[in-house]
């Protein structure tokens, strides 16, 4: 009869494995109840009721060699499961545990099921079938229980009285009872040790999450997803790809970055990164990186969504971002910074390659290509607030964005002039029913989407609208 302590030696060290702080769980600290021990204990409470039920006469005087042969087994078992090919059998123990189950049911059978000794061997087989091996060994172990019985019953054919003596009947309890609280008493260690182990492995995955959280800041969302889901492998590897690319910066910033101070300019530069960046992910775009005020953004990669709705997505996310410029400088107006800050930009759409660049202990996630200096160079010649995209990108858009023809220009890598087009604006929102309206002056500046705001909102700006009318009109009367 085997041992029923669940072995979690194999779980503790694959919880060890898997860990990512100092913290591992020890196997040694779990104590499992060797089968062999289990076996050991089993036959020799087996061996005890074969002697007491000799010495009382309910089994015959030739069952005595019986007990030597209960107590040899649990060794000839050790022997055969760690020094024969049986070792390398994955279920071993299972396999181990329906030969218990055989032996039990033919001495049941044999002894002519005497009540209180059948049923407590039956109950420390199904004991063990239960625990090892849950309901389907539990099954297996009953049918070839049940199997050797009626063999050896019909051998030896019945007792002539199904009650046992007494002696052997307490007996017989006494030892079913401290085999079935010893095994209990391992597998509530086991059953403790687990849940420290589960509790322990958790705390671990909980620290790697918050980990990989505060790691995927230094990443683009996208690249970080696919990083973590397994979808893309981190090694140094590149792919040609048609990805729309986008570069601004802010006309005006070296100008002022020599009047503020260097912590109030690092917080405008943050404010407006922030801003910016929230703009991209909300297009779905790529952040390759900030440098000084520059902003690298592309689509494409590693999601796309077709070549058309990348360039789409990249030039809607531009004209936004111009219109959000606007919001942020009438704010910092209101903190005291006159100098008039402007964004420009610049978008290309074509061939490049993307992927990890660098060595293997340290790669950036970053593209390159003539597209790419296509970009930089469209945003280093745009006025402040203009868009300028790429003719390919343009071919890619027209139908939905108004654009203006702006010639053409030399670009190092182009054997050919590039023809270049600024971005007017959404065609949906040109003429007299546009959603939006936008004035900006010196001491007054207003961005009205009227898609966005709600009822509510829409009665409380009407009355701010008025409000500031009203006061127009007094300070005009008055002049």
């Amino acid at each position: 009869m085997l041992s029923a302590s669940v072995d979690l030696r194999k779980a503790g060290n694959g919880a060890a494995k898997s860990t990512v702080v100092d913290a591992q769980i020890d196997p040694v600290a779990i104590p499992p109840m060797p089968d062999y021990n289990g076996r050991i204990l089993a036959y020799t409470a087996t061996a005890a009721i074969i002697g007491a039920g000799v010495f009382e006469g309910a089994f015959p005087d030739w069952m005595l060699w019986l007990i030597g042969a209960a107590l040899a087994w649990p060794h000839i078992a050790h022997l055969l499961t760690r020094h024969t090919l049986l070792r390398q059998s994955p279920r071993i123990r299972q396999k181990m545990l329906i030969a218990d189950c055989v032996i039990g049911g033919g001495f049941v059978g044999t002894i002519g099921v005497v009540a209180i000794p059948s049923v407590s061997i039956m109950m420390m087989l199904m004991f063990s079938c239960l625990i090892v091996g849950g309901f389907r060994q539990w099954v297996f172990g009953s049918a070839f229980m049940a199997a050797s019985l009626f063999i050896g019953l019909a051998i030896f054919g019945p007792a002539e009285s199904f009650q046992a003596p007494l002696l052997t009947s307490i007996l017989s309890l006494l030892a079913t009872g401290l085999y079935i609280c010893v095994t209990a008493y391992y597998s509530h260690q086991q059953a403790r040790a687990l849940m420290m182990a589960k509790t322990q492995i958790q705390n671990q995955r909980e620290q790697s999450i918050a980990l990989s959280h505060k790691l995927s800041k230094y990443l683009s969302p996208q690249v970080w997803q696919s990083i973590f889901t397994g979808e893309r492998d981190v090694r140094l590897e590149t792919q040609r790809k048609k990805l729309a690319v986008f570069f601004s910066d802010i006309k005006g910033f070296t100008e002022l970055s020599e009047e503020m101070e260097p912590e109030a300019l690092t917080e405008l530069l943050n404010h407006y990164f922030n801003g910016m960046s929230e703009v991209a992910l909300k297009y779905g775009g790529t952040i390759d990186k900030f440098v000084g005020d520059s902003i690298m953004v592309f689509f494409g990669d590693p999601t796309s969504r077709g070549q058309r709705e990348d360039a789409f997505a990249c030039v809607s996310m531009a004209i936004e971002m111009r219109k959000h410029m606007k919001i942020m400088r009438q704010k910092w107006r209101s903190q005291g910074i006159k100098t008039p800050l402007e964004i420009r930009m610049g978008i290309s759409t074509g061939y490049t390659t993307v992927g990890n660049f660098g060595a293997e202990n340290r790669m950036d996630y970053t593209i390159i290509g003539k597209e790419v200096n296509l970009a930089s160079r469209l945003e280093s010649l745009a006025d402040p607030g203009e868009i300028l995209v790429s003719y390919e990108t343009f071919s890619l858009i027209k139908d939905r964005i108004m654009c203006r023809d702006k010639g053409e220009i030399t670009v190092k890598g182009f054997g050919k002039p590039v023809p270049i087009y600024e971005v007017v604006d959404f065609r949906r929102d040109m003429g007299p029913n546009r959603s939006f309206l936008e004035h900006e002056h010196s001491g007054f500046a207003m961005y009205l989407d009227s898609e966005k705001i709600s009822e509510r909102e829409r009665h409380a700006i009407l009355t701010a609208l008025e409000d500031a009318a009203d006061r127009l009109r007094q300070e005009e009367e008055i002049r």
